[in-house]
């Protein structure tokens, strides 16, 4: 039978209850910091696949592998009779007939590798993809909301794979006098490589701060800013999906002359090609006009958004900003020298490096207006 309590006695302890802190976070047992390592592992491996795929079409060894075998295909040649199929296969394509017929089955093994590498890769990738995502879901620690994010992550991955030999398959032509892949789909595999770089990069930065701070930091979001980047963030897209079409049809080894092009300030022979749309992809004078032009208005618009990142009330967001110009007038600088040494693969793989590092800076610097990092008074 209850008895009354008089309402002056002391409640006991064993019914008392403690306020609970850090319940956004605490949800479940998760791994917020493994997760971001295994993030940070895979944008290693892609910042190299990118840089790998790029030697591989400076070496002009994206063709030398002439199927698609997912799975089979990551087992090279193994004997002499296995080199001498791969290599009749890489005979029968434009490629070798009209370009390459002088290659003895010791040069064709210098480019195969280095295809065979840059899928190679792409198979490793997909695997640290799986084993990361499947440990952690079975394991439940994954953080609520982040299962579609991090499955994101892996179908653009397989779509990536998919894209690779949509692209390559427009070389392995025969009769077609096709001697290098469509530049349009150049462009698409490497814009997906950033797109995938980009999301990674972003959940990265997510991952960094504890989630009620995050929350608390989007409070202060510098609106305008933030839009600025965001707008920086595209145009510097368009700066790499162009760059992509000059790489693709090997524009920036012709007209090596700066600032003019070919000493006139437009190219005459711009719009020689017919059909008229095919110079916007395969006339080596327009495209890359395209890209210097493009190249001057992404620095002038850089400076704006510079100038605007540089009134953040936030040390952490102004420091960002002034990484951004700092590489934005270095890649432009390297963007010059690749013109005037015509394309040399050592100063060109810099070049498309440098455009990750910007890609990221971009990135960071939009993410630190979106959730400014505050600083006491007495820590400015």
């Amino acid at each position: 039978m209850a008895t009354k309590r008089s309402i002056f006695e002391d409640v006991s302890d064993d019914t008392r209850q403690e306020a609970q802190t850090g319940l956004i976070d605490k949800g479940k047992d998760t791994a917020r910091g493994a997760i971001r390592v295994w993030l940070m592992i895979l944008f290693a491996l892609v910042v190299l696949m990118i840089a790998v795929g790029g030697l591989t079409r400076l070496t002009d060894s994206g063709l030398s592998i002439t199927e698609w075998r997912p799975v089979t295909g990551a087992i090279p040649p193994l004997s002499d009779a296995d080199w001498q199929s791969e290599f009749a296969k890489y005979q029968s394509i434009d490629e070798w007939k009209l370009q390459n017929d002088w290659m003895q089955l010791s040069d064709f093994k210098v480019i195969y590798w280095w295809e065979w590498g840059h899928r190679q890769l792409g198979r490793v990738i997909g695997l640290v993809w799986a084993i990361g995502f499947f440990w952690f879901l079975l394991r439940r620690k994954i953080p609520t909301g982040w299962t579609p994010r991090l499955v994101l992550l892996g179908g653009l991955g397989g779509l990536q794979g998919a894209v690779g030999w949509w692209m390559v398959s427009s070389g392995v032509t025969s009769g077609e006098g096709m001697l290098d892949v469509a530049s349009y789909r150049l462009a698409t595999h490497l814009g997906l490589a950033f797109v995938i770089l980009g999301f990674i990069a972003w959940y990265v930065n997510l991952l960094s701060r504890p989630e009620r701070e995050l929350m608390q930091a989007r409070r202060a979001k510098e609106a305008k800013q933030f839009s600025l980047a965001t707008g920086l963030l595209h145009f510097s897209f368009l700066q790499i999906l162009l760059g992509a079409l000059v790489a693709g049809i090997d524009a920036g080894r012709s007209y090596n002359d700066w600032p003019l092009m070919g000493g006139e300030v437009f190219p005459s022979n711009a719009f020689d090609l017919e059909p008229f749309w095919r110079n916007f992809f395969e006339n080596a004078g327009l495209v890359q006009f395209i890209h210097r032009i493009s190249g001057y208005l992404l620095l002038i618009f850089g400076v704006i958004v510079w100038r605007r990142g540089r009134m953040s009330a936030h040390p952490a967001t102004r420091f960002a900003f002034n990484a951004v110009m700092a590489v934005l007038l270095l890649q432009m600088l390297i963007g010059i020298g690749t013109v005037l040494y015509a394309a040399p693969w050592t100063i060109a793989i810099v070049h498309q490096l440098t455009a990750v590092l910007l890609w990221v800076l971009i990135l960071r610097a939009r993410f630190l207006s979106g959730y400014p990092i505050s600083t006491s008074i007495r820590g400015q």
